[in-house]
């Protein structure tokens, strides 16, 4: 029966292993049971299920995981928490704790070696410092995954899930829908976590696409375009993207691109949506063709 989740709880834990949360992890450990059992169903875990979990910390809600779950790999970089997981999870048989840096872990080879090559789903409390950087490297090395339940920043989920025009939508909103469905589970206040961090957090699950949304022909390409379209966001698309040398694009290609797109030239790249973006992209992928010496 999962015993974390309780205040008294992790205090004790940490207390005996003499630990010291460590700020350069991020590190926030939760102690709201409701919140767990939210974040648990909302996931759509079931017995049939192997888990990735990501920074299980001292595996609050590794207990619960593994007793919603078929198994879970949790994968740790602090080797401090390790021996703490040793003691939390003792009494937990499907569960294998890793102590590496989740951005260097092959997926696929745990996805073939615990779940017959099928896609794993992905539960985390992750820190805030590197919540993108995690995300972003799961969809865009193909990682096979089902789907990722995550807990994070509120800012951070509201950029995942806004469309064109609002002040939130940026790159990250466009690369997460390009992947993925966002659906916004919970609000989490600071008075969910210990210690309690400065800025409220959200539960979101993003559902990977079978198929995406839009048809891209140079997917490396769309991307560059669009990190560069709102690198300087009081800039127009033209000068975002004349500006950016790694892209290496005339003002002419642009312009001409934007035409026949049939948007304005004073055009902002907040305003464009996902399918504008791609078909942007491909009309810019033609002309750069077109232009190559054979």
């Amino acid at each position: 029966m999962a015993s974390l989740g309780i205040p008294q709880n992790t205090i004790a834990v940490l207390q005996k292993h003499n630990f010291h949360i460590q700020k350069k992890y991020g590190q926030n450990f939760l102690i709201d049971t409701h919140v767990l059992e939210k974040i648990i169903s909302s996931s759509g875990v079931t017995k049939e299920d192997f888990v990735l979990e990501i920074g299980p910390g001292i595996g609050t809600m590794t207990q619960y995981l593994c007793e919603a779950a078929r198994e879970v790999v949790a994968v740790e970089i602090d080797r401090k928490l390790i021996p703490v997981l040793a003691e939390t999870l003792a009494d937990y048989k499907n569960v294998t704790v890793l102590n590496e840096d989740i951005l260097k872990v092959d997926i696929a080879r745990l996805a073939a070696e615990h779940n017959n090559g099928r896609p794993v789903k992905v539960v985390a409390n992750l820190p805030y410092y590197i919540t993108t950087p995690i995300i972003m490297g799961l969809f865009e090395r193909h990682a096979p995954v089902d789907s990722i339940t995550v807990m994070v920043q509120k800012e951070v989920a509201d950029r995942m899930q806004v469309g064109p025009g609002t002040k939130d939508y940026g790159a990250l909103s466009l690369a997460v829908q390009y992947y993925a469905t966002p659906a916004l589970i919970a609000n989490v206040p600071p008075n969910c976590f210990l210690p309690r961090p400065k800025v409220g957090s959200a539960v979101i699950r993003l559902t990977r696409h079978e198929r995406a949304p839009v048809q891209v022909a140079d997917e490396a390409l769309m991307f560059a375009l669009i990190r560069a379209s709102f690198r300087q966001r009081r800039k127009t698309l033209v000068n975002g993207l004349c500006n950016a040398p790694e892209l290496h694009l005339t003002k002419e290609i642009v312009l001409e691109s934007l035409a026949e797109l049939g948007v304005a030239p004073a055009v902002r790249g907040e305003t464009l949506t996902l399918t504008q973006f791609a078909e942007f992209s491909n009309i810019i992928g033609r002309k750069q063709r077109s232009q190559t010496p054979e």
